[in-house]
């Protein structure tokens, strides 16, 4: 394990994050320590963060207006996400992304505000495709947009995809010569999406998830009581692994028992 991400929901609302934070960094494996957050908290605890072991931000923004923004999360805070953001920068912050999800209708015309923000920025834009989930079905059949759209608009303009390392996420990346920043695409209806995926999730519950759109899981809690119990623990884990499937069922319909993803994360 070189990578550990934290996410939720809304992890930063847990008081004791950085304590999480820096348990997970003494790791002797683990690289990269990610946060994924709504990036209100940033302009006051980004050095926080930093200093407890955190080396990497996914800040979620849907949009660069506003008003869709409000309208999405029902705050007024994309300038004060937009000023933490600026305060990570600071702190120390090499790796952030943005992740935005694609919604028919809603964001599909903000590429150019997304554009102009890498220009001179180092940070990575990540449009999402919209998932099917069990509470959004209607919703999804209204809004899902195909990511091949912007791809074919990011083509047009000249940017051209980044060659896949061995450890990379689920995000295929375009470069442009003229853009410091990147974009990134995740598009988990295309084909061979799941071909590399190396991830396991453990829920707030304790329960370990192979998929993010499988059945069930596995409940770790009652390896979870003591100290003494590590070998047994990893043992369970190494045997859950035997029934990782190879790709998700979203294209039928079958979203696993995933209600919505802020009970499990991204």
């Amino acid at each position: 394990m070189t990578k550990v991400r934290l996410t939720g929901g809304e992890p930063t609302l847990r008081r004791d994050l950085c304590e999480i934070a820096t348990h997970a960094a003494a790791i002797p494996s683990v690289k990269t320590i990610a946060l994924t957050t709504n990036g209100y908290s940033l302009k006051k605890n980004a050095k926080a963060y930093f200093d407890a072991g955190i080396n990497a931000l996914n800040v979620s923004i849907d949009s660069s207006s506003p008003d869709k923004f409000f309208a999405i999360t029902g705050h007024d805070k994309l300038r004060l996400v937009q000023e933490g953001i600026a305060a990570a920068e600071e702190a120390g912050f090499k790796k952030i992304k943005i992740n935005s999800v694609l919604i028919k209708g809603f964001n599909d015309g903000e590429l150019t505000d997304f554009l102009a923000y890498i220009k001179n920025s180092d940070t990575s834009i990540r449009f999402i495709e919209l998932m099917r989930t069990g509470d959004n079905q209607e919703y999804f059949a209204a809004h899902h947009l195909s990511s091949e759209i912007i791809i074919a608009q990011l083509l047009e303009l000249g940017f051209s995809a980044v060659p896949r390392q061995f450890d990379a996420g689920p995000a295929i990346e375009y470069q442009h010569r003229d853009y410091l920043g990147k974009i990134g695409i995740i598009a988990p209806y295309s084909k061979d999406f799941c071909k590399t995926c190396n991830r396991l999730r453990v829920t707030a519950r304790g329960k370990l998830m192979l998929c993010l759109f499988g059945e069930g899981g596995f409940d770790l809690r009652p390896f979870l009581q003591s100290d003494d119990q590590i070998q047994e623990l990893q043992d369970e884990i190494l045997a859950a692994l035997n029934f990782k499937v190879q790709s998700h069922h979203l294209q039928m319909g079958q979203t696993g028992t995933t209600q919505n993803l802020a009970a499990l994360g991204g």
